[in-house]
């Protein structure tokens, strides 16, 4: 059987990232809830399309152990979390990714999700893919040039772009 898969999205997020996963994880038959990174469930992708995810971060503190995955859709991530890091919904978010590393679940996502990773020193010594335009800020792990990169049980891809080639890894995982 598949593995459950919480997927957070930010608010913006970039839809092309996010669709890649979900519409991957539909045609596998991998089983997923969707969760916005905000105060409510209505999120929008960098391109202004208005979405209606499943829920909100706030409610998937405490029910991590319902999942055996996490994926961090990114968007305009770091700067939404840098404008907004007192809000309950960012808080929430370290909370839960938290969560998936000290369990050791799998953890995946692209662009900015390896710079949040680093800087909230939830993943330590990891290689990971991350922007190209973020390499210099990664301090606890250990960026790459390449367009994606699995280290264990995490999944990073440098951005949307690459996304697809880290999937078929993914999916394995997942599907284990």
């Amino acid at each position: 059987m598949a593995k459950k898969t919480a997927v957070l999205a930010v608010n913006p997020v970039n839809g092309s990232g996010l669709f890649q996963y979900l519409e991957t994880f539909f045609e596998n038959g991998i089983p997923y809830k969707t969760f916005a990174v905000a105060e409510d469930k209505q999120i929008h992708t960098n391109s202004g399309v208005t979405l209606i995810v499943d829920d909100i971060i706030a409610n998937l503190k405490g029910h991590e152990d319902e999942y055996d995955a996490m994926v961090f859709a990114c968007g305009d991530a770091i700067p939404e979390f840098m404008q907004n890091a007192n809000k309950q919904y960012n808080k929430d978010l370290i909370e839960v990714m938290r969560a998936f590393a000290a369990k050791d679940k799998i953890i995946a996502g692209h662009c900015g999700a390896g710079l949040l990773l680093d800087s909230f020193g939830i993943i330590r010594g990891k290689k990971i893919a991350v922007h190209p335009y973020v390499v210099p800020a990664i301090k606890n792990c250990m960026a790459t040039g390449e367009k994606y990169e699995i280290d264990g049980n995490v999944y990073t891809a440098q951005n949307e772009n690459s996304i697809w080639q880290m999937m078929p890894q993914l999916v394995d995982a997942l599907k284990k």
